[in-house]
């Protein structure tokens, strides 16, 4: 039977979208279990190959190519992401009809690690011998995203998950702000989109008492800040709920009476679980959260475990923390070499202390307001897009946008949407605008914008050689890696301004370089909070005012942040080896090629790719 055909059937638990709506000619679903497998009664037994049992299982037809089995283990598994992920499903163009949000339920990670299991023991049964070379990729990218993942929700970091940074509590209005609502029937399942939010505090609520129950706790800054931010919504009037006021209705409908169904279902559902979850961090979290001494993952019993699976996840490498923490100590005493030589000709000095100290504290040195911020940001990414043809053989079409925000960390990206109907959004956090140094802005608008992750993840989302799920992957060492990369490529294009924005790159790769030792301290070696907050300051131009919301980052989201460096080392290895090999034939565009043009990639599988570009 066709793949189109057997999804149309709608077995139980599965509920097909009208193809016309997700903008790709591809059937998508919504599970009433929130992924496909498990308790939906809906499972695929994939097909023998050619040369035997190698995809396992039954099939209900002819015998297939390993091809054959591999597009169809992509597509269930895209898929099966969607289903899971909703949100994103949304965000990317996939628009449902009846409004979904996450599951944050034991039940639901349970049923997702037994499907991304299934998954990878799948991609790994199909013989890649069979395979041209895009496809063996496709099935080692499958293979790895599948176990990591699964690797690292058996961590069960969801009973620890209380975040002030990223959390949904403060995060998700803007998140809803970015959902386009094309028409009436998507309109009409936001307020079931709400009701699901409302569950998902619930359901995460429940999960922390789990967690509390064998000894797991969050870190109680983590649970006072959230705490914080959650009475401050609740304690806003309806009128102006962060919640309704964030989505944008389409043309044509009667936006009174959809605000109004919106609002009754923030008043009896959202906020009801949000102050649910209030109530159970408050009075049962709380007093069991971990001090500021003891708030990294290695305090708790089976934490260290669970950070091994978290490093294994964001770097896609078998590096330990220690390797990690001693290149970072490597890293930042190479910067140091850096700046006293840079710093003589942009601040008249290379004493590297007073070179930190005009950094940190020069008020010359710093904006003053988050229009400056957004101007600055705007300029400097026009001037990357009009240098691009000498560097990149193609370039994406969506556009990328600048937005200030207050919500989030520093400066973050959103990709585009795949329909087209949003471009990437590259934001800036403007809460405090003299945080921000003159010096770094271009580096961090080259990473988050143009050439770094907007120049990357839309060429990705625009690629039509690879399957669906690969166009919108998220590789953490990669995607990291890559903007990082582009900071130092940026200089070799000639893109700062002057000597004083080259000493923002350095301070960017300053605070990369400290988060391999940061993360690792607090996780790992048992670091306190103040050591963490005091090593960066002394090893950097942060300010305190930058340094300690990035250290609580890495408290609440353990491993991420060793990404960034790992990734652009071993980019930059890639490069340097293709350089030795190639001699005179080697060309920086097609080098940008290789590492772009097969979407988001563990650094392994990168490193297979390039090699066999760049021969």
């Amino acid at each position: 039977m066709p793949l189109d055909q057997a999804l149309t059937e709608s077995p139980a638990g599965v509920v097909p979208v009208d193809k016309e709506r997700l903008g790709h000619g591809r059937t998508s679903f919504r599970s009433s279990t929130g992924a496909l497998g498990g308790d939906s009664g809906f499972r695929f037994e994939f097909p023998v190959c050619l040369s035997g049992m190698r995809a396992g299982g039954r099939y209900y037809g002819s015998l297939v190519t390993s091809h054959e089995v591999l597009t169809t283990l992509s597509e269930e598994f895209w898929a099966g992401h969607l289903a899971a992920e909703p949100t994103e499903a949304h965000l990317l163009g996939y628009y449902p009809r009846t409004g979904r949000f996450e599951d944050a339920s034991r039940a639901a990670e349970d049923r997702e690690i037994a499907r991304l299991r299934d998954v990878a023991k799948r991609a790994e049964q199909i013989d890649a011998t069979e395979l041209e070379e895009q496809q063996r990729t496709t099935r080692a990218v499958l293979s790895s995203q599948a176990s990591t993942r699964a690797d690292l929700l058996e961590a069960r970091l969801a009973e620890v998950s209380v975040n002030p940074i990223f959390g949904p509590q403060d995060a998700l209005p803007l998140i809803l702000g970015m959902l386009r609502l094309p028409d009436a029937a998507v309109a009409d399942a936001m307020p079931d989109m709400l009701a699901g939010a409302g569950r998902w505090f619930v359901d995460n609520a429940e999960r922390h008492r789990e967690g509390i129950a064998h000894g797991w706790a969050p870190a109680a800054f983590a649970v006072t800040e959230t705490l914080a931010q959650i009475d401050r919504t609740l304690a806003r009037p309806m009128t102006e709920d962060p919640f309704v006021a964030a989505l944008r209705p389409p043309p044509a409908i009667d936006v009174d009476a959809w605000r109004g169904r919106l609002a009754d279902t923030v008043e009896t559902r959202l906020r009801p679980g949000l102050a649910t979850y209030r109530d159970i961090l408050r009075d049962e979290v709380l007093p069991h959260a971990r001090p500021d001494d003891r708030c990294g993952l290695t305090h708790l019993e089976g934490g260290d475990d669970a950070y091994k699976r978290t490093l294994r996840y964001f770097t896609t490498t078998g590096l330990s923390a220690q390797d990690i923490h001693d290149i970072g100590l490597g890293q930042v005493e190479s910067l140091a070499a850096e700046y006293r030589a840079l710093g003589k000709e942009a601040l008249g000095t290379s004493d590297l202390q007073e070179i930190f100290d005009r950094m940190r504290d020069d008020p010359a040195l710093h904006f003053t307001s988050g229009e400056q911020l957004v101007s600055a940001s705007t300029t400097a990414m026009a001037r990357a897009w009009a240098a691009m043809g000498d560097w990149f053989e193609i370039l994406p079409q969506a556009p990328c946008a600048v937005e200030s925000t207050t919500t989030g960390a520093k400066a973050f990206y959103f990709p585009p949407a795949s329909d087209g109907s949003r471009g990437g959004t590259f934001f800036v956090n403007v809460t405090d605008p003299t945080a921000w140094g003159t010096f770094e802005l271009e580096a961090m608008a080259f990473h988050e914008g143009i050439p770094g992750h907007h120049l990357q993840i839309a060429i990705a989302s625009e690629l039509t050689t690879i399957p669906e799920f690969r166009k919108h992957l998220h590789n953490s060492a990669y995607s990291e890696g890559w903007g990082l990369y582009t900071e130092r490529l940026s200089d070799e294009m000639g893109l700062y301004s002057g000597p004083i924005e080259r000493l923002g790159m350095l301070s960017a790769d300053s605070m990369r370089a400290s988060r391999l030792v940061v993360d690792t301290g607090l996780h790992a070696l048992g670091w306190s909070r103040d050591q963490a907050v005091q090593f960066m300051l002394d090893n950097s131009p942060l300010s305190a005012g930058v340094v300690r919301p990035e250290v609580d980052r890495y408290v609440v989201s353990p491993g991420q942040a060793t990404s960034y460096m790992v990734g652009r080392l071993e980019i930059q290895r890639l490069r340097r080896e293709a350089e030795e090999c190639q001699g005179d034939r080697f060309d920086i565009r097609t080098f940008h090629s290789a590492v772009l043009d097969s979407g988001s990639l563990p650094l392994d599988v990168l490193e297979q790719v390039v090699v066999a570009r760049l021969p």
